[in-house]
């Protein structure tokens, strides 16, 4: 399984895209050598603003910016591009609905060195519950591009949040667009249903060959729109199911798996077990695996779950 990095594909895409359209802007806070945002600056210099270490200000820029017709791209970390301007988000952005777009790279754990000051394990929290964003969490860097030119194509506030590691390619690099708010079957649906999202999904797919020889089925669904889900997409994958355990490389408050929870208020009517940071910061790591092992992101907590599922 071919292993490709999120935050080159975010690079390379603002490139792509920036050469077919000339209203596309780039803001970057001081780390375009590790969002790859600098891919956009060696292009096109004269619309690429370093904004220094001053997120609030990157923010506001961007929403002026947009008044005039441009479309800013604006990335830092994930925990310094929704945390420290959360304010100029909400009032700038979101507020007056503008067509400002937020990448926020190195998210969840994946900046595993740097420790918890470092480590956004509520940025999709912080996103979500704001009217008029979109939020988004790419599975691979294939789709990564999709969802750049999904964002591009949305008229309103979005965020996405990219992985500093390389992932496993788990989608098809096709010319199918990507269609916002579904959820995509990556193997085949079973008994149990796992709706994942990020670098969960792989870790679901390893669950499912370890419980398949145990005779659980596990079906593994990729869940890469955050806000807004599609009611129906998520009915449709559930049909039949026994059970259902969402995962993610998050804070179980207000993550993904709260956003199905509440997508489904009513309507779900099958034991549901929640993987994700259990309302813990993050720490320091000697590498990722490290750290997901720490906090029980793994194929092994996954599979678990789902005994336990089988059990009842």
């Amino acid at each position: 399984m071919q292993n490709l990095s999120q935050r080159v594909a975010y690079g390379d895409m603002l490139v792509e895209m920036g050469k077919e359209n000339e209203s596309i802007v780039v803001l970057e806070a001081d780390l375009g050598k590790s969002t790859m945002s600098i891919f956009f600056q060696e292009q096109f210099p004269d619309r690429f603003f370093e904004m220094g270490i001053a997120e609030a200000n990157m923010i506001s820029t961007a929403a002026g910016l947009s008044l005039t017709g441009k479309i800013p791209f604006a990335s830092s970390f994930a925990v310094f591009a929704t945390g420290r301007p959360y304010d100029q988000i909400r009032t700038s952005v979101c507020i007056p609905n503008l067509n400002v777009k937020i990448c926020g790279s190195s998210a969840g754990l994946s900046d595993f060195g740097d420790g918890s000051t470092h480590q956004s394990v509520d940025d999709i929290t912080l996103m979500r519950v704001l009217p008029n964003m979109h939020v988004f969490s790419p599975v691979d860097a294939i789709e990564t591009r999709k969802i750049l030119r999904a964002m591009l194509e949305i008229e309103g506030p979005c965020y996405i949040r990219v992985n500093r590691n390389d992932l496993p390619i788990l989608t098809e690099d096709d010319q199918e667009p990507y269609r916002p708010g579904e959820v995509r079957l990556i193997n085949k649906p079973g008994d149990i249903t796992l709706i994942a999202t990020g670098v969960m999904v792989s870790k679901g797919l390893e669950a499912a060959e370890k419980l398949a020889a145990e005779g659980i089925s596990l079906g593994v669904y990729n869940l890469s729109t955050i806000k807004p889900i599609n009611k129906k997409s998520l009915l449709e994958a559930l049909a039949g199911s026994k059970a259902l355990i969402t995962a993610e490389e998050h804070s179980v408050i207000g993550g993904m798996g709260s956003a199905i929870l509440e997508t489904l208020s009513g309507d779900l009517n099958i034991p549901v077990s929640m993987i994700g940071i259990n309302d813990q910061f993050g720490t320091s790591g000697q590498n990722y695996d490290e750290l997901l092992n720490y906090y029980g992101l793994t194929a092994s907590a996954i599979a678990e779950a789902a005994r336990k599922l089988a059990a009842k």
